[in-house]
């Protein structure tokens, strides 16, 4: 495998421990197993291509001894990650929040397949056009989500870029003074009085990616609007009340209502079956709450739109 050094995303940090097991050999013996999942030659290109460094950003080299109580950094390496041309667009930029627009299929952070095509590593390498927004004081690799939002679904989104205040919006999606509203395009059912409002209770899933509607107190609730009639597809408006994972899709998949191009529920779809030019018709349409430190209005509105055909 050949290891490809990431341009813009955070390392992860390792405290190296005092291991009797490890004190008498290299840097390589020690990643190698410790991460013994990950094979020796994979590691020996990883400090080959500088991915193993102190905490100062200095190379360190396979060979180098051991030392216990040191601190290192690595940057994970994927081989042959898949390019994503799509970029998420900058809607609002202050020195506390950052709003963006991101595209469909582009990963948040760092997962699985994906390092360099995430949208905190897209943002980081457009650190010039950041900066203009605040007269070059924005720290890139203080960049960090505020909440989720899936690959698979388009729309508003919003970010902290400052360590400090941080904690005070996060607290807004944990109370639930952040509002969001999704559109998304579904089977069409007539036979509902609309709004319509689902309130049942969600799970993790069998599976650590998916959740489940199961028997208990409600905590998952969503109000579904029809926005318009398509034929045998329809623009909903849906509302949710509460933040389960999930939970848009699992509740209208419990309807007889899955979102277009769905792979995931009401069943799960062979991995690479996916169609990137078919993506899950989900968008995070708005977000609006009173902020925090400002005591102002705001509102964030995505420019993406979900467009009815004739499927």
């Amino acid at each position: 495998m050949t290891a490809t050094k990431p341009t813009a995303t955070k390392p992860s940090r390792i405290y190296l421990p005092h291991n009797p097991a490890y004190l008498h050999g290299t840097l390589l013996d020690f990643f190698s197993q410790h991460f013994a999942h990950i094979p020796r030659d994979e590691w020996q290109a990883r400090f080959a291509d500088g991915l193993i460094t102190d905490t100062h950003g200095n190379a360190q080299a396979a060979s180098a001894p051991y030392r216990a109580g040191q601190t290192l950094q690595y940057f994970r390496a994927v081989a042959n990650e898949p390019v994503i041309a799509a970029e998420p667009t900058v809607l609002h930029l202050d020195e506390h929040l950052l709003v963006i627009d991101k595209p469909h299929g582009l990963p948040v952070i760092p997962t699985g397949q994906y390092v360099e095509q995430t949208v905190l590593a897209k943002l980081r390498r457009n650190a010039d056009l950041l900066a203009r927004h605040t007269a070059g004081q924005l720290d890139i690799m203080a960049i960090s989500p505020l909440h989720r939002l899936d690959k698979d679904t388009a729309g508003v989104m919003l970010l902290s870029v400052n360590p400090a205040s941080r904690g005070i919006y996060q607290q807004g999606f944990a109370k639930r003074t952040m509002h969001k509203v999704y559109h998304a395009i579904a089977p069409t059912r007539t036979d509902l009085t609309y709004p319509y409002r689902v309130a049942n209770r969600i799970e993790r899933g069998e599976s650590f990616f998916l959740s489940q509607i199961v028997a208990g107190e409600p905590n998952a609730v969503t109000d579904i609007k029809l926005l318009q009639n398509g034929g045998a597809l329809s623009l909903y408006q849906l509302t949710p009340l509460t933040g389960k994972k999930h939970q848009l899709r699992v509740h209208m998949a419990s309807l007889g209502m899955p979102l277009h191009n769905d792979n995931l529920y009401p069943s799960v779809q062979p991995m690479g079956t996916s169609d990137p030019t078919r993506p899950l018709q989900l968008l995070a349409k708005t977000i609006d709450f009173i902020d925090p430190i400002s005591g102002q209005a705001c509102q964030f509105t995505s420019q993406q739109t979900l467009a009815l055909c004739s499927e």
